[in-house]
């Protein structure tokens, strides 16, 4: 496995909230940094959160204060905990090294929030 790969996506209502999962068989999260980002229709990729090999956490400030990003080592996943999700929330969520790389891009998985 080379890519990402991210799930937990869905359809909620403007307050509501999800929970996105992220693994990759190859890369260790313990020893990497992981971010998760984001791509809205008709608008680049952005970061949205990051969480150091170490535990530190980071978030954009579009996201600071509902979303939090978390992870377990032994089952080598990343979480992002998502509430009071709002419209403009809306986007494909995708995970990759805190520095993204290329290749390792995934699928992604689709969040839509009805307003």
């Amino acid at each position: 496995q080379v890519q990402f790969v991210e799930s937990g996506g869905g359809l909620v209502q403007a307050g509501g909230s999800l929970r996105l999962s992220c693994t990759h068989s190859g890369i260790a999260f313990d020893i990497n940094d992981i971010g998760w980002y984001r791509q809205a229709p008709g608008k680049q990729r952005e970061w949205v959160a990051r969480i150091s090999r170490g535990g530190m956490k980071n978030y954009a400030g579009s996201v600071k204060g509902r979303f939090t990003i978390s992870k377990d080592n032994i089952k080598n996943t990343v979480f992002l905990q998502m509430n009071s999700l709002e419209a403009e929330d809306t986007a494909v969520y995708y995970c990759n090294l805190g520095s993204p790389a290329f290749a390792y891009w995934g699928r992604g998985t689709q969040v839509t929030v009805s307003s």
